[in-house]
């Protein structure tokens, strides 16, 4: 468990360090199979416990034999999971269902709901319009990308202490949809909720969470002292939303362990307070038309200036002439300072 555990929140922290990213491929079989394998799919002799029937084309997903623990089943055309093909396999640790055509009302009782040892469920760019379940206990990595979601109950994350990463985006979620949904999380340190209709950020998300993740949602505020309870965030981004001033309340992201902040594609006429350990600030394509080093730093001497490397304001009212003399003191950090 321990080493799963470790690769997990190493990938995690992976996506974080950058402002965009993309799922990552996953391992392809090169030797031949075991005789203990679905005819249709492939099970290497040097990982024994992994059964690959990715790309196959497959309707349906064939019975999976005893001793299996990670399943691949990305890029067919299944769209339904029929009862008795996990019967075999209850204790399975890993299930890969990314894009195919699966429904929720396919998924029938006694599949996924008897995977109790589950760890990593991937059910990417289907065609689900409610999150399965119930699901396992043991959960740590959850992904729902791509789906018609537009219910998420309050009970569904129920018990899973264990959850690390959950990833609903691009679906068809409100903010009311999801009200309650992450209650109980102990352990979650990367949300995504980008990419929805979401007119607030999620409320109730738990302090262990280090990466929230709201871009593309018609999000127009921010409550005061969101941030203050979520001592452990460093990474925030709320662009392409419908954010104006007033709903920035004064120092609202004015928090010390905040590394990277995007606010680029909004309404903003002004540039909020930060706090001077903010290394990465996005505020490109907003209304921004006065430079105010307040924002920045209350003051500038050898010890108190800005932390900042990349500040990008392009697509403003801004050009250099409105940048104030004491800008390179301030920011004498920046290695990226893109202005109109």
């Amino acid at each position: 468990m321990a080493p799963l555990h470790l690769f997990l929140l190493a990938g995690v922290f992976s996506v974080g360090l950058c402002q965009y990213y993309d799922y990552g491929d996953y391992y392809a079989p090169v030797s031949l199979s075991t005789p203990n394998c679905a005819q249709e799919c492939e099970c290497p002799i040097n990982f024994p416990s992994a059964m690959y029937c990715d790309n196959r084309n497959l309707k349906f997903i064939p019975i999976v034999p005893s001793g299996i623990k990670y399943l691949y089943l990305q890029n067919n055309q299944i769209n339904e999971i029929k009862a008795g093909v996990f019967d075999n396999v209850t204790d399975l640790r890993w299930l890969v269902l990314d894009y195919n055509q699966i429904t929720s009302e396919k998924i029938q009782s006694g599949t996924i709901d008897k995977l109790g040892s589950l760890e990593k469920l991937h059910f990417n760019y289907n065609n689900l319009t409610k999150p399965p379940g119930p699901l396992s206990k043991s959960m740590m990595d959850l992904k729902m990308t791509g789906n018609q979601l537009s219910t998420f109950p309050a009970g569904t994350l129920a018990g899973m202490e264990n959850l690390t990463t959950l990833y609903i985006n691009n679906n068809k979620l409100t903010s009311e949809s999801i009200a309650g949904a992450f209650k109980g999380l102990k352990s979650l340190m990367l949300l995504d909720v980008s990419h929805n209709k979401l007119k607030k950020l999620p409320s109730g998300v738990p302090s262990s969470l280090m990466m929230l993740y709201a871009d593309y949602n018609d999000i127009d505020s921010v409550p005061s002292g969101y941030l203050a309870k979520l001592p452990a965030l460093q990474y925030l981004r709320i662009s392409h939303n419908k954010l104006v001033d007033s709903g920035i309340p004064a120092g609202v992201f004015n928090v010390s362990l905040l590394t990277e902040l995007d606010l680029s594609f909004n309404k903003l006429t002004s540039i909020p307070e930060i706090n001077e350990s903010l290394e990465y600030l996005y505020l490109q394509v907003n209304d921004i038309s006065k430079f105010e080093l307040g924002s920045f730093c209350k003051f500038s001497s050898p010890v108190n200036y800005s932390r900042l490397r990349i500040l990008r304001l392009d697509g403003n009212n801004l050009t250099q002439g409105n940048l104030p003399a004491d800008t390179s003191n301030c920011l004498r950090q920046v290695s990226e300072l893109i202005i109109n």
